[in-house]
């Protein structure tokens, strides 16, 4: 089969689009033929030698995707060769053939296609937990969406519109304020010296949002600042550096909350993968889930795709196609 490999870690020049061994199949998993491949920065931290790889190079990046079952090891219940199946946490996706443990397998309906399944599971599950579990926003609330333009940022938008909040978003652009606004933002702001200030004057009563979800980490003071008194705050990423340590004292004088957030703590088995992912295909036909700006690449340009991300100018989904 062919797959995107690279043998030492660094740049998107390190990507290599090479022949391998198919993968040998073992009990209680099936062999999935690629149609689409969802692209995430977990590929460009792992690339980099920020994540821990496991086994020996060549390393195949990616966790998620969409295709067809073409062959299934004992013990695979009912999963048969030509379903149609995706997943979001199983390695080695950027390639041809892939294969995937049953219990991690997200059967695929009619109306859904690979490329929606490849584009929205794992952002798509991230934005769900974070709104119904992390903190769970209802009608009335003022929420503020850190990186709203980004992958998961858009979708929190949506999703936090649905249940009937005020939503704020954050942006570094002004075309990345547009991209917010198009989501479905009440309004959206440029990161600036005060923008915890304007968050919190754009608040209903001026006192502050009921709930900042911050996935850059650097900014979780000013986050805080943000909030309401009894507020919270969701720390569920650090795309912008390590934050600042937090001082229980000022939780407890504000009764401010910190949670903090990881998809694979609330997703954790195979029933709750398909219930969690068969609410999502109902909101992209409800519509209340729009898909937007997905950029394709085919998987042999997967490094031209790595720049596009790293750079940071695309605000929609990259999706490899083998």
């Amino acid at each position: 089969m062919k797959a995107l490999v690279f043998h030492a870690f660094g740049g998107p020049e390190a990507l290599r689009y090479e022949e391998i061994a198919d993968p040998l199949l073992g009990e209680g998993e099936a062999l999935v033929r690629m149609q689409a491949i969802g692209l995430n920065f977990a590929d460009i931290y792992r690339r980099n030698g920020n994540y821990h790889l496991a086994g020996q190079p060549p390393y195949i990046l990616g966790y998620e995707g969409a295709g067809v079952v073409e062959q299934v090891g004992s013990v695979a219940g009912a999963l048969r060769p030509g379903d149609r199946v995706a997943f979001a946490d199983a390695p080695h996706a950027n390639a041809e053939l892939v294969k995937v443990p049953v219990d991690r397998i997200i059967p695929l309906p009619d109306d859904i296609s690979c490329e929606q399944a490849a584009a929205v599971l794992l952002q798509g599950l991230t934005a769900q937990y974070l709104v119904q579990d992390s903190y769970a926003v209802s009608a009335g609330d003022d929420v503020l969406v850190h990186a709203a333009a980004g992958g998961v940022g858009q979708l929190l938008v949506q999703m936090a519109a649905a249940k009937g909040a005020r939503v704020l978003g954050l942006t570094s652009s002004p075309g990345k304020r547009e991209a917010a606004l198009r989501a479905g933002a009440d309004e959206a702001l440029l990161y600036g010296p005060d923008w915890a200030g304007e968050a919190r004057r754009w608040s209903r009563d001026g006192q502050g949002v009921s709930v900042a979800y911050d996935s850059v980490g650097s900014t979780l003071p000013d986050s805080f600042a943000a909030v309401r008194k009894r507020g919270a705050v969701v720390f569920y990423g650090m795309a912008g550096g390590d934050p600042e340590p937090v001082d229980p004292r000022m939780l407890m004088d504000t009764s401010k909350t910190l949670t903090g957030g990881d998809l694979w703590n609330h997703v954790t088995t195979a029933e709750e993968r398909i219930a969690r992912s068969g609410e999502l295909f109902q909101w992209i036909r409800d519509g209340r889930l729009r898909l937007a700006d997905i950029r394709r690449f085919s998987l042999q340009d997967g490094a031209e795709a790595h720049r596009l991300l790293e750079s940071r100018l695309h605000g929609g989904k990259i999706v490899l196609i083998p």
